[in-house]
């Protein structure tokens, strides 16, 4: 038995990290597209492109958004942290929407319309699309995503199928 264990619910299992489901940037501008209002339309472009937590998502008020320096101020996210983030250019246009002014349940409901995902999965692919399709350094993935330590945002950079195949045919050109 591997000594790197947790003891969930009194059983032993090994302390591995399973890798969430991902979409692409095309299933989210597919799910956008068909979805049926502008709060909708906002709350995929938020946890896809900002990255953002739905509890983070459902705080967010225009009083949060300084067009001027262009970042959004998340107050009191995860760990009680706040943070400044960048505002992305897709996203911009939708702000007038806020505040979203509906619950948590609402904006996974909003989510799982798209391809059955978790509004987390949202995030999640938002990172994964930054470090593998943008190129954008895992350090600022950390900031965007408000993590305190590195190796929390390091499950972000698993490689695609995709991504993997190409790197290698490119290796034998």
């Amino acid at each position: 038995m591997v000594k790197d264990e947790l003891s969930l619910s009194g059983s032993m299992v090994p302390n591995m990290r399973v890798l969430p489901k991902t979409i692409s940037e095309e299933d989210l501008l597919k799910g956008v597209k068909a979805a049926k209002s502008n709060w909708q339309k906002l709350v995929l472009l938020l946890g896809f492109y900002q990255c953002m937590r739905v509890s983070e998502v459902v705080n967010l008020s225009r009083s949060d958004v300084d067009r001027g320096r262009g970042f959004l101020h998340i107050l009191n996210a995860k760990g009680g942290k706040d943070r400044d983030v960048p505002i992305m250019p897709p996203v911009l246009r939708g702000l007038k929407f806020l505040p979203i002014a509906k619950g948590v349940r609402s904006l996974q409901r909003c989510s799982q319309a798209l391809v059955g995902v978790k509004f987390h999965t949202l995030r999640h692919s938002g990172a994964t699309f930054y470090l593998n399709d943008r190129g954008v350094d895992i350090r600022f993935i950390q900031q965007l995503l408000g993590h305190s330590r590195l190796d929390t945002t390091q499950i972000y950079t698993h490689v695609t199928p995709e991504g993997l195949k190409a790197t290698f045919e490119e290796a034998w050109k």
